[in-house]
């Protein structure tokens, strides 16, 4: 899991040569929270296929901001540089997992 920031952005998610799982968060959302340790256990089973990073919208706006995200925690697929999927709130592993193997 590598911590992305405005600066470093385009060469870990939009360069990557791998699919990329972004967790947009916040250090005060309750819901991110609870969706981190899924994104961690994750990280560690899909290590070979894909790449996990987070973004702290509060500390990293430009990309927030033009990627619109209202809402956290918003977990966002890139493949080859675009949005591929996303999903928005709390949700559990399996959900997760769908759109990843979806998207491998």
């Amino acid at each position: 899991m590598i911590h992305v920031l405005d600066s470093t952005f385009e060469n870990e998610v939009i360069k990557s040569e791998k699919p990329v799982l972004v967790d947009f968060w916040a250090t005060w959302c309750g819901p991110c929270k609870m969706v981190s340790p899924v994104i961690e256990e994750l990280s560690k089973e899909y290590a070979d296929k894909v790449k996990f990073a987070k973004v702290d919208v509060d500390q990293n706006p430009v990309i927030s901001n033009s990627l619109k995200i209202a809402s956290i925690p918003t977990i966002m697929i890139f493949k080859n540089g675009k949005v591929v999927d996303t999903l928005v709130g709390f949700r559990p592993k399996e959900a997760f997992k769908q759109i990843i193997d979806k998207n491998i």
